[in-house]
């Protein structure tokens, strides 16, 4: 477990730094289209500390999949279930998502599904690999 927290902290640490970039980019979107004219002090922090949050847990669950103790199922539930309290809490602590049952429905269905198409896309890439690899061998 400790192999874990040492990793979670490395790759969390390395890609925090990417959250800012992408709020600037957002901030940046919504000034250029008129979404927003100006920004308070308050909701600048909060961005810029919750993204910086969410990057950081993000890129540090993908240490769990060094864990290999833990079923390939079970690291998968982890890995979505820590990033679905986290981009859930961040767009709420934000204010991009009401905080109502039908929106908050909509945002767990797309999270669903498109972690799921991803994980998917991930699957399929590394079946094709393992395939052409026994085939290989084979020869």
């Amino acid at each position: 477990m400790k192999k874990f927290w040492k990793e979670f902290l490395f790759r969390g640490l390395i890609c925090a730094s990417g959250g800012p970039v992408v709020l600037a980019i957002i901030y940046g979107i919504l000034g250029a289209t008129g979404a927003v004219e100006a920004f308070s002090p308050a909701e600048v922090c909060t961005g810029i500390l919750t993204i910086t949050l969410l990057a950081f847990i993000a890129a540090g669950m993908t240490a769990i999949y060094q864990i290999e103790q833990l079923p390939l199922p079970i690291m998968i539930l982890l890995h979505g279930g820590a990033l679905y309290i986290a981009y859930i809490l961040t767009y709420l602590l934000n204010g991009w998502l009401q905080r109502s049952l039908i929106p908050i429905t909509i945002f767990t269905g797309i999270f669903i599904a498109g972690y799921a198409v991803i994980w998917f896309v991930v699957y399929y890439v590394e079946k094709m690999k393992a395939d052409k690899l026994n085939k290989l061998l084979k020869e």
